[in-house]
């Protein structure tokens, strides 16, 4: 078994990693597990535990879906949680709209459609979380934090490559590691 997900991967930008270091900095008093930067990444599709006997109808789908969807560029803006204001477990980064994400998107589902994946009943809100809260020591002053980079454009990223990661967990965090990656059309 080994715990897979197809992810696009970020190349931080002085920006991206100003306004990563500053919310860090911000909320150093409360309990966030925060992304190593060099992890940083739009999962597309999480799978979990995998038999290795379904990695070759994965890898199959993935390079079809690559060679029917152009590469693109995403703009990366603002700050936002996930859960509530009082109760935040998330801190993420947004991504804008974009039809060359949602295309790719759209096709790698129907792709893993064929050897039986069913897509996530959830809609997909492209995002790079960046942060998972544990505690907040004062929740208005977090909210004010988060609130401080909510407009704005911090990075755009040129997407020409889909990466089929296995995530291998270890105490002192996880360790992604690239089984394969496909070039778009």
């Amino acid at each position: 078994m080994k715990r897979l997900f197809i992810a696009i991967k970020f190349h931080p930008s002085d920006t991206l990693l100003e306004v990563f270091r500053s919310l860090k900095e911000n909320l150093r008093e409360d309990k966030i597990k925060w992304v190593e930067e060099h992890n940083l990444h739009l999962t597309l599709k999480f799978f979990g535990d995998t038999e290795e006997t379904m990695i070759p109808a994965i890898r199959k789908a993935m390079n079809a879906a690559a060679g029917r969807s152009p590469g693109f560029d995403l703009e990366l803006k603002g700050t936002g949680i996930f859960g509530s204001r009082y109760d935040p477990r998330v801190i993420w980064l947004g991504i804008e709209p974009c039809p060359g994400l949602q295309s790719l998107y759209e096709n790698l589902w129907e792709e893993l459609g064929k050897p039986g994946y069913v897509p996530d009943s959830q809609n997909f809100v492209p995002h790079l979380t960046i942060g998972r809260v544990k505690s907040i020591r004062n929740k208005r002053f977090f909210q004010e934090v988060i609130q401080q980079y909510k407009e704005g454009l911090i990075q755009r990223e040129t997407v020409r490559e889909l990466y089929l990661f296995e995530s291998i967990l270890r105490s002192e965090g996880p360790v992604y590691k690239i089984i394969e990656n496909f070039v778009l059309r």
